[in-house]
């Protein structure tokens, strides 16, 4: 039977288009069906195999007509964060990979210049695409090549401090720099801050805005205004602004010509504006308005829980997660402390939170829906948390720290600077620590042991368990033992009956856990129950290893290495970081130090950034999971 003209289902635009080179190949009253494609393919594919979702929804028209004015790959597009970057992918070469997305061997979460020629420059962490690009316009103008360099900032990126360092440099450095700004009033969670404030009230008067406007391209057509003289033209264009409406942006105030705000969702609209400003010499901004989600109602009205929304239904917008669990089921980490958290904060007045950007991702959320007064979101700026904690801590308070370990890499001088040095008790509760699955590289946890380990003053530990995590932030609530880091991962852990009670710890103690004279196993964090049953097995095969969990990494229990040390046996130490710095070399230095030399077999996280995977996949593919350490401890022994 053949089918009617109605039945045939007509070709999709976006199925024809392979490269940007294909979009540009159509007319622009087709984009707003390539925008309408775009999501359709998002809705479906990022329902059976999440991602960020809500970001790159509330993208697509500044991304299809960023690739339609722009000849890229030759110009240069730098995506910030990377969140948005899907439609991106989809325009880019990557549609048919696309269903690889976060997965073992497939496409990254975020652009990755290994992957794309596309992608010019990482996009895991916010608020580095100004300085990057302003880095590439200024070596394409000292090359004299014809290049524009574009920086697309958005989801609250441009409240980083490095952003701030960016749009001052690009204003003191002779450049083409144009920087696009999507402002859509959210980051995860909704941003917070005076800036956010002042763009969402931002206006520069639309009716002025459209006036000078438009005078400018009359004048330019009429050879009556150049791009000569910039700073001059800025000036007087700033003057009459401030003349007429009594007020001034923050970019004009710095010489940076600003042009917005516009609909980020009028494609035809962006195109035309892009059109007019690509050519012009110096930088300058363009502020667009777009909604987190756009084109999917329950991203739209809940745009923070549709970040990243795991698998969902794409006709009801029911989440996998919404779902009630059918029996009980351990909480994840980031729970427990947010639970345990609120419970110490309501016993000790002195206790306060700080987050940045990141309420909900930390489980900081719980103690801010209950004493919000005591809670401090400070935007995406991790250096600015570290110090403003230390500010805090000086005073008497006791704060709470909760950053991912990735982000805290950010705040490294910081910690030394304005915390270690002056021994204040900074709780550093880093969240998100090891492996962390699908985000891949940028997001890995696995430096936090190295980079905090060689810092004098602190203290660093990391629970094997719920219940040994309560009694670390328990301890450290005391504000008696100076700066005190506690990293736990991603995810859930094995207690269900996590609300145990707590128990101050003894600093730099750690556990037995069993006994045996042939191999000795030492495991910090919990990879411990891992290790655990790895021990098992190999007791199993008649090896009698000994398993202790050292609990902290700084101090280390020196009275367990003297112990293991006599005995003259093999050790394998087992860890969710790198094996450069983390507790294998610990426990090497120290073994070095007071004259013993056992063969260690160090397990861990190794020398070289880790793909994307679930984390079950990656502690495989790193040498970590059950069987691998099975087979370390065996060959150990021989």
């Amino acid at each position: 039977m053949t089918k009617t003209a109605n039945e045939v289902k007509a070709p999709r635009l976006l199925d024809s288009i392979n490269s940007p080179a294909d979009l540009r190949k159509l007319p622009v009253t087709d984009l707003p069906q390539v925008c309408r494609e775009i999501r359709e393919f998002l809705i479906e594919a990022c329902s059976g195999n999440p991602g960020h979702f809500a970001s790159s929804m509330g993208a697509v028209e500044l991304t299809v007509a960023l690739h339609y004015v722009f000849d890229t790959p030759h110009d240069r597009l730098v995506w910030d964060v990377g969140h948005q970057a899907y439609g991106h992918k989809l325009l880019t070469g990557r549609r048919d990979r696309f269903s690889t997305n976060r997965t073992l061997g497939g496409l990254s979460g975020f652009p990755n210049p290994d992957e794309s020629e596309y992608d010019t420059f990482t996009a895991g962490h916010a608020s580095n695409s100004i300085s990057a690009a302003l880095g590439m316009a200024v070596a394409t103008r000292l090359a004299d090549e014809k290049r524009n360099v574009v920086a697309i900032i958005g989801d609250a990126s441009v409240s980083g401090g490095l952003a701030f360092e960016g749009i001052n440099n690009a204003a003191n450095t002779p450049n083409n720099l144009l920087i696009v700004l999507n402002d859509n009033d959210m980051s995860i969670d909704r941003n917070v801050g005076s800036l956010n404030s002042y763009l969402a009230h931002l206006t520069t008067s639309p009716g002025y805005n459209r006036w000078r406007y438009r005078l400018y391209k009359g004048l330019h057509k009429l050879h009556l205004v150049s791009e000569r003289g910039r700073g001059a033209i800025m000036r007087f264009n700033n003057s009459l602004k401030s003349l007429i409406v009594r007020e001034q942006n923050i970019f004009e105030g710095l010489n940076i010509r600003y042009f917005g705000p516009f609909d980020g969702h009028d494609v035809i609209k962006i195109v035309r504006v892009l059109t007019d400003i690509r050519d012009m010499d110096g930088p300058r901004i363009l502020h667009l308005r777009t909604i987190k989600g756009k084109g999917y109602a329950p991203a739209e009205a809940d745009p923070a829980k549709w970040h990243a929304p795991g698998k969902f239904d794409p006709s009801t917008g029911r989440r996998a997660c919404d779902k009630p669990a059918s029996a009980p089921h351990p909480p994840k980490f980031q729970d427990v402390f947010g639970e345990t958290l609120l419970e110490l904060a309501k016993a000790n007045p002195k206790i306060v939170g700080i987050t940045a950007a990141m309420p909900s991702g930390t489980s900081m959320s719980i103690m801010q829906a209950a004493m919000p007064d005591r809670v401090f979101d400070v935007g995406i700026s991790e250096g600015h948390a570290v110090t403003f904690a230390g500010g805090l801590a000086k005073e008497g308070m006791i704060p709470f720290t909760a950053i991912y370990s990735s982000f805290l890499q950010r705040g490294y001088d910081h910690i030394i600077h304005d915390v270690a040095i002056q021994r204040l008790p900074v709780v550093f509760c880093i969240d998100r620590a090891g492996l962390v699955g699908e985000d891949g590289m940028t997001h890995h946890g696995a430096l936090d042991m190295a980079y905090l380990r060689s810092i004098p003053n602190i203290i660093v530990s990391a629970p094997a368990d719920e219940a040994a995590m309560r009694d670390l932030m328990y301890t450290a609530s005391l504000g008696k033992h100076g700066p005190f880091a506690i990293r736990y991962p991603r995810g859930g852990g094995r207690m269900i009956d996590w609300r145990t009670p707590m128990n101050e710890v003894e600093i730099g103690k750690g556990r037995r856990l069993r006994d045996g004279n042939q191999v000795a196993v030492l495991s910090i964090g919990t990879v411990g129950p891992d290790v655990a049953d790895a021990v098992a097995k190999a007791v199993a095969e008649g090896v009698d290893a000994a398993h202790y969990d050292m609990v902290f990494l700084k101090p280390i229990d020196e009275n367990i290495l003297q112990e293991v040390a006599a005995k003259g046996c093999p050790i394998v130490t087992v860890e969710d970081g790198s094996v450069n710095g983390g507790l294998g070399g610990a426990v090497a230095e120290w073994m070095t130090a007071n004259g013993h030399s056992p063969r260690i077999t160090r397990l861990g996280i190794p020398d070289k950034f880790v793909t994307q995977g679930t984390p079950a996949q990656l502690r495989h593919l790193c040498g970590f999971d059950t069987d691998a350490i099975v087979k370390a401890i065996l060959n150990a022994k021989e």
